[in-house]
Parts: C-alpha cells; structure tokens; sequence
C-alpha cells in the first residue's frame, strides 16, 4: 500500500510530496520518459530481488510543485532487523540502481531534495548507485557524508548497426577468436523462455570450483559464498519476470554445455548480466567469443544503442576480454551514508579471512 507524505523541506516552487513504494504505473512511465534507463532500474527487477532475497519495495516518488517527478527505486531487508540494517538502490550484487527523470530533470535543488531525503532514513545505510550516463548533477550535489566510490562499468556503443561494431569496434584479437568459434564444432542455442536456467547454472557451478582454485579457496567456502550471492533462484526470477527479454545463450561441445551468456534487454540498453563455461571445452573452441558475437548482433537487430557489459576492475583479464569488443570502461559512482561504518567492518572481516586462507583475487 502506496504512503503519501509531505516532505518538511520545500523547493522555491513549493512543497514536495513522496509516495512509497511508488506507484508501478508511474514508475513504467518515467522508466520510458528517460533514455538513460537500464534493465537494472525497472520495477520488474525490483520484483525479481524481492521475489529471490529477503527484500521489500521501499521505492520513493517524489513529486515537485509544478508536476514535475522524480523516481528512485529501493529495497531494503524483511522484517524489523532488515528494515533498519539497509535501504539501497540496489544491494551490491544486483548491479546499477539509481534515480529515474524525464529528460531536462533534475536541476540542482531537485536533486538537493533527493538527498536530503535519502539522509534521514533511519536505516543505518543508505546506497545509491548511479549509472555511467547518470545526469552528472547527482554527483555534483551528494552531500560530504554519502561517501563516494568510483566503480568502472564498460559499455559497447551499437549506434551504427552490427557492421559497424563488426569492422571499427571489435579489436582484432576478438574477430579473430570470433572466426575460430564459427570454425569449431560449437552448437549454440538461445533460449528466451527459461528453459535453459539449469544447464547454464550448472556451468556456472563449474566455474565457481574453477575461480576457488585460482583463489586458493577451499571448495566448500566457494559453494557456499556463491550459492549465496548468485543462487538458481535469481537467474529463474529474471528469467520469469522479463520473459522474452531475457535470453540464455549457451554453446555445446560434442553435445556438452561448453559457455552460457545471460542477456536482459530493456529499451536502449541490452545488459550482459552472467556468464559461465567449462574452460576445458569451451576455450580450445573460443565458445565465449562466438556466443558474444551472437548476442551484440541481436542487441543491435533489436534496435539496443548499448551494450552493458557490467563493472570490472581496469587492467583485469576480465576488463581485458570486455575491451575486445570495443567496450569502453565508464566511471560510475555508488554513494553510501553510513551512521555505523558496516561497509568498513565488513572489508576488514574480509580482508582478516583471505589472509587467512591465502586467498588470491583473480
């Protein structure tokens, strides 16, 4: 049930009124009013985070004299405990949130109001993750206690069509490994419909035993940290909640599961969102390059301008395979205000077990 609340600060224009959670009517509009919209910023993800974690709406509509409105999707925890840990745009694992406006909005007082908002929540966090095309008047208003960190997220520009990609953006190497891929004995299906889920998830498992053993991880710590930051029930939520929009490619050996890609699409954005393989049968056969090259090409037949192929850390071997393509790393920013350092907490718990466990980032 939608709340309505006047807010105690007002703009020159007058009061500012906040509904939450916001009304889905709405919140689609807006989502369509604003080109910068990504898959991840819809309602229909938000559903797909409360329906696989212990999460509840907690998005805020803010509504400006004059008419004007501004949109920030939020979640935060079930319960009493969860209400008051966190209320973030989105929790980590569940990539780029942030506030959805009309084109020509916010201005600087707007987006003032926003902030000021989001700091008196009683949460004892509160996140905003902003996109690489966030209007960069967001960045420039965060008050000094949203702590900023910059992330880097690459992103493939499509405008051309895929020819253009093709000949002007994939480097070399790419069109190369590209060819060998269509060469191979690759057999590659793309399922729309959900179908797909537990052979890609069953790569996926696969590849976690493999980044354990990179990492000087034991196995059994791997399954149980994965199996909780990416379970089977997140990808079967996406997969039901966007439908057609969401696409598992996945590529076979000799009828075996080599590589699997998981694509959600909306508007001008289609976002790479998983990926997985067998590396003894799908690197000889360059499986992840040819199942790449399958999904920018439908992005671009689909009429997609971008291709989001999500954050990584610059100079890694996995930024490294993403700049292949032609994708550009972008700065993008996550604000936390914290009135306990948890974020701090956590890192040097983290930071305490690697040491332990010679763990080494891959």
């Amino acid at each position: 049930m939608t709340a309505v609340e006047v807010l105690g600060q007002t703009t020159a224009a007058g009061p500012v009124r906040v509904a939450s959670p916001a009304p889905r009517e709405v919140w689609r509009r807006l989502a369509r009013e604003d080109p910068a919209t990504l898959v991840t910023q819809t309602p229909a993800w938000l559903d797909a985070i409360c329906a696989a974690a212990p999460y509840e709406d907690a998005s805020r509509l803010y509504s400006f004299a004059g008419g004007r409105r501004l949109l920030v999707p939020l979640v935060r925890g079930r319960g009493l405990p969860g209400r008051l840990l966190a209320e973030e745009s989105w929790p980590s694992r569940w990539g780029i949130g942030g506030p959805l406006a009309p084109a020509g909005t916010p201005d600087a007082e707007e987006a003032l109001v926003v902030w000021r908002d989001l700091a008196r929540r009683p949460a004892l966090r509160t996140g905003l993750r902003l996109g690489p095309e966030a209007d960069p008047v967001w960045a420039s208003t965060a008050p000094p206690d949203f702590a900023a960190e910059t992330l880097t997220t690459y992103v493939l520009d499509l405008s051309g069509g895929f020819d253009t990609v093709w000949e002007r953006r994939f480097h070399g190497r790419a069109r190369r490994d590209v060819r060998r891929g269509e060469r191979s004995s690759v057999e590659v299906e793309v399922d729309r419909q959900g179908r797909l889920v537990p052979e890609f998830y069953g790569l996926y498992e696969k590849s976690m035993l493999r980044w354990a053993e990179q990492q000087h991880e034991p196995r059994a710590l791997a399954r149980l940290r994965r199996s909780r930051t990416f379970p089977r029930r997140y990808l079967e939520a996406v997969a039901d909640r966007f439908g057609t929009s969401c696409a598992v490619y996945l590529a076979r050996v000799g009828g075996e599961p080599a590589a699997g890609a998981v694509v959600v699409s909306y508007g001008r954005h289609a976002k790479y969102w998983r990926g997985a393989m067998d590396r003894g049968l799908a690197h000889p056969v360059r499986a992840n390059f040819l199942l790449q090259r399958l999904a920018i090409e439908d992005a671009c037949a689909e009429g997609r301008t971008a291709y989001v192929m999500g954050d990584s850390r610059p100079g890694s071997s996995l930024a490294h395979f993403k700049e292949g393509f032609g994708a550009e790393g972008l700065p993008s920013l996550r604000h936390r205000r914290e009135r306990l350092p948890l974020t701090e907490a956590d890192r040097l718990l983290r930071t305490a077990a690697k040491r332990l466990l010679r763990f080494r980032d891959a």
